[in-house]
């Protein structure tokens, strides 16, 4: 049985993954910060799908924290893949960079950059071990494109896609891909956008790209999951 790491899986696009891994088969440890949130995520995914699923609520910029989830993967068998999903904006509504709170763009680099480099190292010998070890990074459009008020959020997608880039040269072995899940109908996005709230897809929407992903398992690198879901349609 394969078996993931999701982080940020009580909500939105985390818990979507997790419903549409489980489907497959897969055995997960999910995390996220609320545990109430998280349990009842947990639960709906083993109603479903019949699959092994630890819940473990924590903060993935603790370490300790990061340990354990890597742990209790390995008490499942091992680990083929590691999705960093858990991100924070770091301020909201989002600030033009004059205004941007220091505290805030540390809080997003910490989240957004330290904790997925911090989880990739602790998760990286099960991930060589697996034959098949595969990282996705969730990135943005704020990572490529200079949007304002963007600045502070988008600075740390655009380090983690360089960080995944690396990573796929250092780790020939591995799929290592950075993944823009496009606008979403997210509580992240509702919290950017206000304005936006009830316009934007779902974040169901774009897990066939995701899927799509794992199927072809196709070099590393950067991909945007709508137009990936587009070409399954």
């Amino acid at each position: 049985m394969a078996v993931a790491i999701v982080t940020g899986a009580s909500k939105g696009l985390g818990r979507a993954l997790a419903h549409a891994l489980a489907g497959r088969g897969w055995d997960l440890v999910l995390n996220a910060r609320t545990t109430g949130a998280l349990e009842e995520s947990a639960a709906a995914v083993r109603a479903a799908h019949g699959t092994r699923v630890v819940a473990l609520p924590g903060d993935v910029g603790d370490a300790a924290h990061r340990r354990e989830l890597v742990a209790a993967a390995g008490g499942l068998g091992g680990l083929d893949l590691l999705v960093n999903n858990a991100g924070v904006l770091g301020a909201a509504p989002l600030p033009r960079l004059e205004d941007q709170p220091l505290d805030g763009l540390r809080a997003a680099l910490e989240t957004n950059v330290v904790a997925v480099l911090g989880l990739v190292q602790e998760s990286l010998p099960l991930l060589r071990a697996s034959g098949a070890g595969t990282v996705i990074a969730l990135s943005s459009e704020a990572a490529a494109v200079p949007y304002a008020t963007w600045g502070g959020y988008g600075a740390s997608k655009a380090a983690v896609d360089l960080l995944a880039a690396v990573l796929a040269v250092e780790e020939p072995e591995l799929r290592v891909w950075a993944v823009d899940p496009g606008d979403m109908e997210t509580d992240l996005y509702a919290a950017a956008v206000p304005e936006g709230i009830g316009t934007r897809p779902g974040p169901e929407s774009v897990v066939p790209g995701f899927l799509h992903l794992l199927d072809r398992r196709p070099a590393s690198g950067r991909y945007v999951a709508p137009e990936l879901a587009g070409a399954v349609e």
